[in-house]
């Protein structure tokens, strides 16, 4: 007579695993929507930060997206150095909270985020999920010392440069530092004009295109990466051009108000435009060797 294998009864360390799945996920919903919520309220409601919740939904859409990747079962290794990293990321979170520091507050998910994929999926599910690990760092605030130094710099660069393109097509105007004198108007070249918040967004959704894509291709994507920065630059010196004109030909009130606005949306969206034309001229390129 045959013998039929019988299943165990007994839950293996596999199944286990999955069961603690989604204990870990509702800890870190307790854990982090009230950080969203404070940073929806407070500095993702701020230009420069406010691509926050497009970078937040763009990681928890990638996240379900790859799930199917997501292999329960880790070496004791892995399950250690994952345990380290979860621990050092709840004492970044636990000092970021208590102390104030939306910095460290939200910089402590990318380890926490590691740690637990290690001790669930090992290796294997940071090979799965590492794009959307990376993506992360978009959702770190820049401290504030440093958005200082680069907004500095890129102020005076952008002032500098538009002077000289008016200048050369004819119009009275003069420069004293970030400061425009065009004609009766004087426009200062604030913060929000040096392009450091469009650079950072379009950098962002310039690599989310690239890792959607695809492409095999090493100096295509070398490339692409390498024209972000400068796009991104060349259209916020565009803007600062337009808005210098529309206050030259229709007053303050009108460079100031609704246009000054539109004309940041709008040139972020030639921007990226600029960055799929030159894509597409890449990928003729690509053709053409073949």
């Amino acid at each position: 007579m045959g013998t039929s294998a019988q299943t165990s009864v007994y839950p293996t360390l596999v199944d286990l695993k999955a069961f603690a799945l989604w204990p870990l996920l509702a800890g870190l919903a307790a854990l982090y929507v009230p950080t969203f919520v404070e940073l929806a309220n407070g500095l993702w409601s701020t230009e420069a930060n406010a691509h926050g919740p497009i970078v937040l939904a763009v990681v928890l859409f990638l996240l379900w997206r790859q799930r199917a990747r997501l292999e329960i079962g880790a070496s004791s290794v892995a399950s250690w150095s994952g345990a380290l990293i979860l621990l050092a990321g709840l004492a970044l979170y636990v000092v970021g909270r208590s102390q104030g520091f939306p910095l460290f507050e939200t910089a402590s998910l990318l380890p926490v985020l590691i740690g637990i994929l290690l001790l669930v999926g090992g290796r294997r599910a940071i090979s799965a999920f590492w794009f959307p690990v990376f993506f992360l760092l978009f959702l770190i605030p820049l401290p504030a010392f440093l958005v200082e130094l680069m907004t500095g710099a890129l102020k005076t660069k952008v002032s500098v440069i538009v002077d000289a393109v008016l200048y050369a097509a004819g119009y009275p105007v003069a420069r004293d530092g970030v400061t425009l004198s065009i004609g009766p108007y004087q426009l200062l070249v604030a913060d929000a004009c040096s392009g450091l918040h469009s650079m950072f967004s379009l950098s962002a959704m310039g690599l989310l295109y690239l890792y959607l894509m695809e492409y095999k291709s090493v100096w295509r994507n070398a490339a692409l990466i390498a024209a972000i920065l400068p796009i991104a630059f060349v259209a916020n010196i565009v803007r600062v051009l337009v808005l210098v004109l529309i206050t030259y030909y229709m007053g303050d009130a009108a460079g100031q108000g609704f246009m000054h606005g539109f004309a940041g949306i709008s040139l972020f969206v030639i921007a990226l435009l600029f960055l799929f034309l030159f894509d597409l001229l890449l990928g003729l390129l690509v053709r053409v060797r073949k």
